[in-house]
């Protein structure tokens, strides 16, 4: 009877150790393709890398001391913007509101440069008034008996306003329920990270109950303590109806 088909044990074992020798062949060609491979990169990248590192450290914004020395500042001339004002020109008067509450709301007239105590408000004695962040004017909607209204002159240094326009001003709007000023509604910036509030660069020319004019810049909104609903603000009122900011009744000079 014939043998059975099947590989024979001696064909088996040498199959097996070409396969073995193959396996070495092929990790020694990778080990070798491997090792050429950060031989170039080394070659081509290290001296790059060095060179960003050496003009790293010799730019003029590192300029790291030797040791014992102190590092050379370069003095550079500031750049200053120059603006020649008037010397009868109207100072500004600083005020700080606090407008803390949630439902009441705090009046403030121009003329006396402090808060008054209303207990109508369509009188004519009060020029803006402050719940929290928001503001509003004597005029429009929330009085039409007033003159009230506001302007957003947009982002400027505050003494550059050396005038404001007599016309085309914003009055107060009705909103649901309330009024409101559209050019004073978004006086400050909200940081949702931090949930902090901060007052915009803008100035404002106002209109106050009576009809006068004014400039107004907001400065702060947080209290000595760090609470919230304090407005501090900067502002100049020009009581003789005349839409400039000068003394008239001393010299205009320059």
């Amino acid at each position: 009877m014939s043998e059975s088909s099947g590989s024979h044990p001696h064909t088996s074992s040498f199959n097996e150790e070409i396969a073995l020798e193959n396996q070495k062949k092929w990790k020694k060609r990778f080990l070798l393709s491997l090792t050429a491979s950060i031989f170039l990169v080394g070659m081509f990248w290290v001296p790059l890398k060095a060179i960003e590192v050496n003009d790293f450290f010799n730019s003029p914004s590192v300029n790291l001391p030797k040791t014992g020395d102190v590092a050379e500042k370069k003095e550079e001339k500031p750049k200053v913007r120059t603006i020649r004002l008037p010397k009868n020109l109207l100072m500004p008067k600083y005020v700080t509101i606090n407008a803390s509450s949630e439902t009441k709301w705090v009046y403030f007239s121009l003329a006396q440069g402090k808060t008054v105590d209303i207990k109508d408000p369509t009188s004519l004695e009060w020029d803006l008034a402050f719940r929290r962040g928001k503001v509003i004017t004597n005029g429009g909607a929330t009085n039409k008996f007033g003159k009230g209204a506001a302007l957003n002159l947009g982002e400027m240094p505050f003494h550059d306003v050396l005038k404001v326009q007599r016309d085309d001003y914003v009055e107060d709007s009705r909103r649901k329920t309330e009024s409101l000023n559209k050019e004073l509604d978004s006086w400050y910036k909200y940081n949702f990270l931090t949930h902090k509030l901060t007052a915009r660069n803008n100035i404002y020319a106002l209109k106050s109950a009576k009809g006068k004019f004014a400039k107004i810049q907001f400065l702060s909104f947080y209290c000595a303590n760090d609470e919230t609903g304090c407005i501090k603000l900067r502002y100049v009122y020009q009581s003789n109806g005349t839409s400039g900011f000068v003394n008239e009744s001393l010299p205009n000079s320059l």
